[in-house]
């Protein structure tokens, strides 16, 4: 027996030693729908996790993982989505600290969450509670809340790992997609979680990707999340996940949930004794797991308390960072002593939350209605339960809204649309409302429509509209936060962590979403979200990145500590922002890299950094980024890493991924040199494209020896830019046939370029 005194918490290692074999198979599942299994013999306690990330879902009596059954009431702050569009990882600092506080009160160990996978599609059920269709927003943002949590002694649990991006087929479809794209889009999220967040735990994927479900995936598992990336976080499965038991300790997983009572390992004690399982891989698996438990009994805070109504003025709080102001014609923000309609039962009973296990029980929260209270004219409009036009309620809003100065439409997406376990059917508002909003905007131009929702909507009235706010899924308190908002107390600085597409048809990923029978294609490959839009030149309603404010912002002296550099340096890069309006605001700093010239594909701009700055009017600041080598790299499948192709970058400032504002060119030198064999049937264009090749054939371009078409004036116009064409295009062999290399010379050739 490990003894040990009630400060002086276990030693995994030694309580490893002191298992056996039934015990250790055991130990590797749940002791219920929440709990570790404890180990009474050995003083190894059971510790409880929940569910998250925007609130604590901890259910007291029978558990389940869809929200069914009651929770504890507690406070409901802003969704993933809502996050991400505050583009400031101090709101993400706040709500870790101030979840990680409240998991102590009420002695909970782990928080799931959270959710990093990415927005393919806006179809995708679950996309309110994941953060972005950028893997370097989501990532940042999901790094400041991990280790904020944990700084709490919660650990946090990053999911889903990976490529579960949608809710059909979720528990048994393959997500099939490139290395490049893999790594490039959905797993860099992940990759900065581990590293710059340093979570104590991922939660791996229900799906399959590429034909191997993520819990016995040891590409993910192991070769990726162990080896390359150095994480010793344990890997849980989502509720349900496990596949083959076995094979899934042999491939890195650890613990599978929810397990119980009968989930005794038997089958892992079997493959240990056939010999198809090596005790080595349970022991690590196991290891991990006392680890975890031994780090969450060392930073148990038995006396913690919390303070659900310091909690409250958060969330209200952080709701108003993340709102977005897409449209606003001078309407906004709204006079004290203008007569206002709200119209819309969201005004009185709003959409904030998602449905599933991320549901949070919360005793009441709070209306825009209840905050303005008499002080606006109450139309209830539509049933948030129907899509069918009510004719009474309908002319009641017309009504209401002719009456007043300005009328504000509470609008957005029912529960029914968007929920755990079920895809979108498409991207509308509901009929009723679409046609609510056509009519008001009719008989009163001064119409503002505030949003709800956790995902893109087609907006068809969008050009009758003066003024749109988005406050997205905003927890219990948006809408006293939306009422801040449009009076002015306080200055929108949401910025879009999303394009929002005119037509669901427009999403790159339309033709391959769902997928046919449970294999779904990532034909689009890199090109999701933004990088898509931007590379077609296609209009959307609103780029990625955008966002309004009741001040202006202006960019200057954008700066670089040097003009050139290796992809083993570091550029600093600092820019001034002014706030040149009326009144104080907050600007989202986007920082941009786009490869002037690049022989991979590749998008027009990817976002590589960003900051918040808040700025008093006239007020000036300097933001200060540090940009390393992955700023400039793709991942190269030749060398299975990221890869930098020296050239000509330029680093670009802008408030979207379509409004930029300043630029500055840097020449960057890639260290790096791919392996390339040269064969009779290397173009030499392949060949200038590789340093070797183009200091020898770059020499030969300009000589005689390579003009094999005569330049004459009958070529006519063009002939130069067609025999460069034609002459990338050759082969080396066929300049053996044009006469131009004798066969030996062409050997020789080739001999010393793959030397």
């Amino acid at each position: 027996m490990v003894k040990r005194k009630d400060d002086c918490p276990m030693n995994p290692q030694e309580v490893l030693k002191q298992m056996t074999l039934e015990e250790k198979a055991a130990f590797c599942s749940g002791r219920d729908f929440w709990r570790t299994k404890a180990v009474e013999r050995l003083q190894v306690p059971s510790v409880m996790m929940c569910d998250g990330p925007h609130g604590l879902r901890k259910q007291e009596g029978e558990g389940d993982h869809l929200g069914i059954n009651k929770s504890i009431e507690t406070v409901c702050y802003p969704s993933a989505a809502a996050l991400a569009s505050s583009f400031d990882r101090q709101v993400m600092t706040e709500l870790g600290e101030a979840l990680g506080q409240e998991c102590q009160a009420e002695n909970v160990a782990m928080l799931l969450g959270p959710g990093l996978n990415i927005k393919r599609s806006p179809l995708c059920g679950r996309n309110f509670e994941y953060f972005s269709e950028d893997p370097c927003l989501a990532g940042e943002m999901a790094a400041a809340y991990v280790q904020a949590l944990q700084s709490k002694g919660i650990a946090a649990c990053a999911k889903h790992f990976a490529c579960n991006d949608q809710e059909t087929l979720r528990m048994s479809g393959s997500s099939n997609l490139d290395e490049r794209t893999l790594r490039e889009i959905y797993l860099s999220a992940f990759e900065t979680v581990v590293k710059k967040g340093k979570t104590r735990s991922l939660m791996c994927a229900y799906n399959a990707v590429n034909g191997t479900f993520c819990a016995e995936n040891k590409l993910l598992l192991s070769d990726i999340l162990r080896d390359d990336w150095g994480s010793d976080a344990f890997v849980v499965t989502d509720w349900g996940a496990v596949k083959d038991r076995a094979k899934g300790i042999a491939a890195g997983l650890d613990l599978e949930m929810p397990g119980g009572p009968n989930a005794t390992g038997e089958e892992i004690v079997q493959a240990v004794q056939a010999g198809t399982l090596a005790e080595a891989d349970l022991d690590k698996a196991v290891l991990r797991i006392l680890t975890f438990v031994r780090d969450s009994m060392e930073q148990r805070q038995p006396d913690a308390e919390i303070d659900r109504t310091e909690c409250r003025k958060l969330a209200r709080r952080l709701a108003g960072e993340c709102a977005v102001l897409m449209k606003n014609e001078g309407i906004l923000p709204l006079k004290e002593n203008q007569s206002v309609a709200f119209i819309g039962e969201f005004a009185e009973k709003p959409r904030y939350q998602g449905a599933g296990s991320s549901h949070i029980n919360v005793p009441h929260a709070v209306g825009a209605l209840e905050i303005a209270g008499d002080s606006v004219l109450y139309a209830r409009a539509y049933d948030a339960h129907s899509e069918t036009t009510d004719p009474a309620l309908l002319t009641e809003a017309v009504e209401a809204a002719k009456k007043c100065d300005v009328a504000v439409i509470f609008a957005g997406l029912p529960e029914a649309f968007e929920t755990e376990g079920a895809d979108r059917e498409h991207m509308r508002l509901p009929d009723n409302q679409n046609e609510l909003i056509t009519a008001v905007t009719a008989a009163n131009p001064h119409t503002v429509v505030v949003l709800h929702g956790g995902s893109p909507m087609e907006l068809p009235w969008l050009s009758q509209a003066p003024a749109v706010l988005c406050v997205y899924l905003g927890g219990e308190q948006v809408g006293a936060a939306t009422v801040d908002l449009l009076y002015g107390h306080v200055n929108p600085s949401g910025h879009l962590a999303e394009t929002w597409p005119i037509r669901v048809q427009d999403n790159p990923s339309y033709l391959n979403f769902p997928g046919e029978e449970g294999v779904v294609t990532y034909a689009e490959g890199i090109y999701v979200g933004y990088r898509y839009y931007d590379k077609k030149e296609m209009p959307v309603n609103f780029c990625f990145g955008h966002g309004l404010s009741y001040t202006h912002f202006d960019y200057s002296n954008l700066q670089v500590d040097k003009e050139s550099l290796t992809d083993q340096e570091t550029l600093t890069v600092t820019v001034d922002v002014t706030n040149t309006g009326a009144c104080p605001g907050k600007a989202a700093v986007q920082l941009y890299v786009r490869d002037r010239e690049s022989t991979a594909r590749r998008p027009v701009r990817e976002l590589r950094d960003f900051a918040k700055v808040d700025l008093q009017p006239g007020e000036c600041k300097t933001v200060t980024f540090t940009l390393d080598k992955r700023a400039f790299a793709y991942w190269e499948t030749k060398c299975h890493d990221f890869y930098v192709e020296s050239g000509e970058f330029v680093i670009e400032i802008g408030e979207s991924s379509r409004d930029i504002r300043a630029s500055r060119a840097v020449q960057v030198e890639g260290t790096t040199l791919l392996s390339f064999t040269v064969t009779e049937t290397t173009t030499i264009g392949q060949l200038l494209k590789h340093p070797k090749g183009k200091a020898i054939i770059g020499g030969m371009m300009g000589s005689s020896a390579m003009a094999h078409v005569d330049q004459s004036d009958s070529m006519g116009e063009g002939s130069e830019r067609m025999m460069q064409g034609m002459m990338m295009g050759i082969p080396l062999g066929a300049l053996v046939s044009y006469g131009r290399l004798t066969p030996e010379q062409l050997k020789g050739l080739i001999a010393s370029l793959n030397e």
